[in-house]
């Protein structure tokens, strides 16, 4: 299942940057490349939108919704098998899914381009070409993304050209959108075009990262202009430990009700339909991750209105 593609020089690199990596640095690694996984960049995200500057949420969450489809459209293209399936001398050292079979290509997903890289690039690029006149943030934001795509390759999931171009497509998400949004200035249909573009998918995407992400977006572009015209929360004031505390809250909520709803939303349906792939499957993932995300985003901020009228 998948294609085997790969330059002549990628695996010899892969095992040469292997062959120096003890228990430490294989550690350090898998450390860092949490960096460009789910539970922290919702925890980035979370703390932009919900505590820090809700436009720049908007920005960096638009960026990073068609960021997750894409990544998946473009996986279902290449359907790029990873570099320790067709090199058993390329150790996996942290598999996607740690409980399946590493050779599972439906568990372990296809390689080209790289999540990560994606990911990082696309939120860690977005915070510094937002708040680019902080020097630190730009530099904090170049190694970190670097080191995401450098531990994908050292842990053996990656080959470098799907981290390379990973970088690229980040790169250029947190461009372009801002210049289509420029010139596309009823964000209504901005945000349908890419919806249906996003749409296409499903004529040819088998696995269920697209679908979760395609939910993702639906859910983010309805959330948005609900909590505009009904909530219109406020940022939290940083600048004392009790809004540093109110911030840590509001994330935690957040993140309650994510993993809550996720949860809840499964009950009604069988683990093995969940699981089967079929377009039933498939609807229910989109359709589950399309009301956690407008709840989240667009619903749950309610509740610091309350909470401040009530500290009032």
């Amino acid at each position: 299942m998948g294609q085997t593609m790969f330059f002549p020089w990628e695996p010899p690199f892969m095992i040469a940057l292997q062959s120096v990596m003890g228990p430490f640095l294989t550690w350090l690694m898998s450390f860092i490349t949490n960096f460009g996984e789910e539970l922290i960049l919702i925890i980035v995200m979370g703390f932009i939108y919900w505590c820090y500057d809700k436009k720049f949420g908007i920005y960096a969450g638009t960026n990073i919704v068609l960021c997750v489809i894409l990544n998946p459209m473009l996986k279902n293209v290449a359907m790029r098998r990873r570099p320790y399936m067709d090199h058993p001398e390329i150790r996996c050292l942290k598999a996607t899914d740690s409980t399946a079979d590493i050779y599972d290509v439906a568990a372990q997903g296809y390689s080209f381009p790289s999540g990560h890289a994606m990911n990082s690039t696309t939120v860690y690029g977005s915070m510094a070409r937002y708040l680019k006149a902080w020097k630190a943030v730009r530099i904090a934001a170049f190694i970190l993304t670097f080191l995401v795509g450098l531990s994908r390759i050292m842990l053996g999931v990656h080959y470098p050209t799907d981290i390379l171009v990973g970088w690229a497509i980040g790169l250029v998400i947190i461009f372009l959108v801002p210049w289509l949004e420029a010139r596309i200035r009823n964000r209504w249909l901005f945000h349908l075009m890419l919806v249906l573009l996003s749409c296409s998918g499903i004529f040819y995407c088998h696995t269920n990262d697209y679908y979760s992400a395609l939910g993702l977006m639906i859910g983010f572009f309805l959330a948005i202009p609900f909590e505009e015209r009904f909530v219109r929360f406020k940022s939290v004031d940083l600048s004392d430990a009790k809004g540093i505390l109110w911030c840590f809250l509001r994330i935690l909520g957040g993140g309650l009700i994510y993993y809550v709803l996720n949860t809840v939303l499964k009950l009604p349906f069988s683990k093995s339909f969940l699981e089967s792939q079929t377009a039933g499957a498939f609807l229910v993932r989109t359709l589950r991750y399309c009301i956690v995300t407008f709840i989240d985003i667009g619903v749950y901020p309610m509740i610091f209105k309350y909470v401040e009228k009530v500290k009032s």
